[in-house]
């Protein structure tokens, strides 16, 4: 494989292979291959423009000069314009769901552990599990005493409360769940997860709010912006692979990875 002449050794593509899983080693050295070649082209553009890599160092560690140099590379030749506050506001009308607090879910649980770790134990822990939920109702003061009592879980000390959680802080068993119950009720049967069987309570929910746009239009202008960049930063290695010399892979656009 050659870029203007540059011949890239198949032991660098091989090495380059790992960043680059696929469905067949095929796909994963085509991909590793493309990405090589770019990088040489960037590489070869840096150099001719006569940057110096300036390595910036993170944690302690230092930044490689070739990557230091694709860096200062794109910082000069991709410039995307800022966004307009119209084009932030129409993102922000167009999709106004997207910019909420989140809901909140107040829960709590009483955690059974299986006994034992066979199939007779988990059994037996669902059992114990359904026997607390028949015993405790909807009765808020019950479920407190009888978490504080039994529960597995050290959230037992503050009567099973969970606090206040969010789509994203549970496993997906316990969310839906959550999700269907109506606030100061208990779950009618009890929710299995890897540590055992839950017995939930849902004291209530709260919805989230629609953001103003003030407060949201740092975010917006930054998402806008990012997706400014990586399209000017494919135009502009799509300009380079228009007047290279390649051979042994494909980089037109649209290509194979």
């Amino acid at each position: 494989m050659r870029i203007n002449g540059v011949e890239l050794a198949p032991e660098a593509i091989a090495r380059e292979m790992q960043h680059h899983p696929a469905a067949s080693l095929e796909a994963s050295w085509r991909a590793a291959a493309r990405a090589l070649a770019i990088r040489e082209l960037l590489l070869q553009e840096a150099r001719r423009r006569g940057l110096v890599p300036e390595p910036e160092t993170d944690d302690g560690t230092a930044e490689a000069e070739d990557d230091a140099l694709v860096r200062a590379l794109m910082e000069q030749a991709v410039v995307p314009e800022a966004p307009t506050e119209a084009e932030c506001r129409r993102v922000y009308e167009a999709a106004p769901a997207r910019f909420r607090t989140p809901d909140l879910f107040e829960a709590a649980h009483i955690l059974v552990e299986p006994r034992t770790p066979d199939d007779a134990g988990w059994r037996e822990a669902r059992a114990r599990a359904r026997a607390l939920v028949d015993e405790i109702g909807h009765d808020r003061a019950r479920f407190a005493a009888r978490a504080r009592e039994v529960s597995a879980c050290p959230s037992a000390q503050q009567d099973g409360s969970l606090g206040q959680v969010q789509r994203g802080d549970l496993v997906p068993a316990l969310q839906e769940a959550l999700e269907a119950l109506a606030p100061g009720t208990v779950a009618a049967e009890p929710v299995q997860s890897r540590f055992g069987w839950h017995v939930l309570r849902l004291e209530r929910r709260i919805e989230g709010r629609a953001l103003p746009f003030e407060m949201v239009r740092t975010r917006i202008a930054d998402l806008l912006e990012a997706r400014a960049w990586a399209t000017a930063s494919q135009r502009f290695i799509d300009g380079l692979v228009r007047v290279a010399d390649v051979e042994g892979v494909d980089l037109e656009p649209g290509a194979a990875p």
